[in-house]
């Protein structure tokens, strides 16, 4: 190597030596980055803590050792979980001479029972890192074990024990493990537990397995008339029971729902593979509703299992429509059977795959299949022991059919209008689709013409269209309605739409079936994402509420062993691949720095093909309470008080590490 590439090279590297790479032990990286491992410090964050508690005790309960559980809520912020299962281990780890196992678990992250699959068949808290998350993140954590017959306990602080463990004495008639935990206010503020919330996630985890009891109980003064003190919760018909208590007495398209559970075959290695149950109606008039479990963990952003569960019912309606002699049965789309619906699923499978930590979306290959293969059978006899019922529910859906088919004839019309008048044009950088084909059409919104011109290269030219933009564009929710009105990159977007906005934006006008963001995977990106979004929210709200607005999920990594590539979302995402799929042999990690920077091949197969990418659906809340904390949150985080932003910021600045200020 040539000696005068160096030439200009500073002669000194400063204040950057050995002693500026600091290495974090035992829970400090959780507590110096919690959204990493609960996706922030908000109310959300916060009471995910007491749901990977109660994930443990649930796993006690579907692996059959467990049939009752505790949840209480006391005064001073503070949650203690009960089970009747087999108790934590607490021998001196083999691993760590001089430490127990009890304190292995609460102490060190990635360490429990569900790795080998030997102790837990299928399991909810799964990567080892929910109880001591809890722990790390608590001012103070005590577990008591029954084991044996002996009570034990143990103590922490922020994640450090305070003692090893004691030896209480024996205990003949109780056995399990008991988490009491506080929240630490210097990562949550002044935030509590709201009993409401609590209550509903207990009496929700009693629905999804049918053996288990489940108690409530909350101090007197956190009582209210929605809460009671004191509540017992067992539903041995499972989510039937749940669906029968949500739909009341709605008429419904169907007089029985469509409800039931299925073993899944068991492998090659003859092990079970898991189940599903299931529970759906049609009620009349219904804007519907979807609830999505894996391994009793809500995963509210559905995920492959969801897949499953909509091909199903699609594949079983046509087939039921040829076999009545419906030859237009056969234009029946998953959206069509969805819409209205009041849909349960819950599915227990071995070795989970999340998009997070915090489980939103189920992203497990196998799990397409396993509960499409499930459901099929069950449909296809659900509609044709009772043909009256079949058809009455294939009308019902043939009518949504109809109304989508003829508002997408509409929109080519309005379209094809749009491209041949004059008056009508659209705008110059819109690459269009031609719409001729009965697959539902898309617009990608594009961070930048170099993103775009490979993304033109990447789409399917009959259903995709492509907008690119320029960068940063306007934030509506600061600027005036002259400002946004003069905006060339806004102009642009409300042309390509065709549905008008604020009071004047019609759904039905909208040009396309879905509008998918799609920006670059960094903090770039990221803000383009959030005040594209904030457009659609301030300026076309009825599009939002309608579920035509998506995020695409670009990859940030490719990691290549070999001949096997594999592409990684996120850093965590990347470990989990080195951790599962290339454990053990040397991997080569390529960053993509942007959108531009993928091969139309690439970006076709990660983010824009449908058969291969996933998208996150973004939605507004149904409940007019919950709407107004949206728009407050997009109020004081886009608004034009920088007073907001600055303590929102201020707040939570304790997140941020020196190596990511000086990113």
């Amino acid at each position: 190597m040539s000696d005068d590439l160096f030439e200009n090279t500073p002669a000194s590297s400063g204040d950057y030596d050995a002693s500026s790479i600091e290495v974090l032990e035992g829970l400090e990286p959780v507590r110096r980055r919690p959204g990493m491992y609960i996706g922030g410090v908000d109310d959300r964050a916060l009471h995910h803590l007491v749901a990977e508690v109660l994930d443990n005790a649930m796993d006690e309960a579907v692996a059959g050792h467990a049939t009752r559980i505790e949840l209480r809520l006391d005064e001073g912020n503070r949650v203690t979980i009960a089970d009747n299962g087999r108790g934590i281990p607490v021998a001196e780890h083999p691993k760590y001479p001089g430490k127990s196992t009890l304190e292995v678990i609460l102490s060190t992250l990635h360490s429990g029972g569900k790795f080998s699959g030997k102790a837990y068949a299928t399991s909810g808290g799964l990567h080892g890192v929910g109880i001591s998350v809890v722990n790390a993140l608590s001012s103070h954590t005590r577990v008591e074990v029954a084991r044996d017959r002996q009570l034990y306990a143990q103590e922490f602080a922020r994640g450090e024990s305070l003692g090893p463990v004691e030896e209480l004495g024996p205990t003949p008639n109780r056995r399990g493990t008991t988490v009491a935990f506080t929240p630490d206010t210097e990562i949550f503020g002044d935030r509590s537990f709201s009993a409401k919330r609590l209550f509903k996630l207990t009496r929700s985890k009693a629905y999804l397995f049918a053996g288990v009891e489940i108690r409530w109980k909350c101090a007197p003064g956190l009582a209210t008339d929605e809460v009671p003190e004191e509540a017992v919760f067992k539903f041995p018909g499972g989510l039937s029971d749940h669906l029968a208590e949500q739909i009341g007495e709605r008429p419904c398209v169907t007089a029985q729902p469509f409800v039931g559970r299925h073993e899944f075959a068991a492998s090659e290695d003859g092990i079970s593979q898991g189940r599903a149950e299931w529970a759906i109606a049609w009620p009349l008039y219904s804007d519907g509703s979807t609830s999505w479990y894996c391994n009793t963990v809500p995963t509210p952003d559905g995920g492959t299992h969801e897949q499953g569960l909509r091909a199903a019912l699609a594949k079983g309606l046509r087939a039921f429509g040829e076999l009545t002699g419906t030859k237009k049965a056969k234009d029946i789309s998953a959206d069509d059977v969805m819409t209205g619906a009041e849909v349960m699923l819950s599915v227990f499978i071995r070795d989970p795959q999340f998009q997070s930590q915090t489980k939103d979306r189920l992203t497990s290959p196998e799990a397409a299949r396993l509960v499409e293969n499930a459901m099929r059978d069950h449909f296809d006899h659900f509609l044709s022991d009772n043909m009256e019922r079949g058809k009455a529910l294939l009308g019902e859906v043939m009518e949504r059919m109809d109304e989508r088919l003829r508002r997408k004839q509409e929109r080519e019309i309005k379209r094809k209008t749009a491209t041949n008048a004059k008056k009508l044009r659209l705008p110059g950088k819109l690459t269009d689709c031609s719409g001729e084909t009965e697959a539902e059409t898309e617009l990608f919104i594009v961070e930048g013409d170099s993103a775009g011109g490979s993304a033109k290269q990447a789409r399917n030219r009959k259903t995709q269209a492509i907008l690119p933009i320029r960068g940063k564009i306007l934030n509506v929710a600061s600027a005036s309605a002259d400002k946004i009105r003069a905006n060339a990159e806004i102009a642009d977007l409300t042309l390509a739409m065709g549905c008008g906005v604020r009071k004047d934006c019609d759904p039905g006008s909208l040009r396309y079936d879905r509008i998918i963001i799609m920006t670059d995977a960094d903090v770039d990106g990221a803000h383009i994402a959030t005040l594209l979004m904030t457009f659609f929210f301030q300026e076309m709200t009825e599009i939002v509420r309608g579920g035509h607005l998506f995020l695409a999920q670009p990859p940030l990594y490719r990691l290549t062993a070999g001949k096997e590539s594999r592409y990684a979302r996120d850093d965590e995402h990347r470990a989990e691949l080195e951790a599962t799929v290339f454990k053990g042999k040397k991997v080569d990690v390529g960053r993509f720095k942007g959108l531009g920077e993928m091969n139309p091949q690439q970006l076709r197969e990660t983010t824009m093909d449908p058969a291969s990418r996933n998208l996150i659906r973004i939605t507004l809340p149904t409940e007019f309470e919950d709407r107004a904390v949206v728009k407050e949150l997009v109020d004081h985080l886009m608004g034009r008080n920088p007073e907001h932003r600055f303590n929102f910021i201020q707040n939570r600045a304790g997140e941020l590490d020196k190596e990511l200020i000086d990113a």
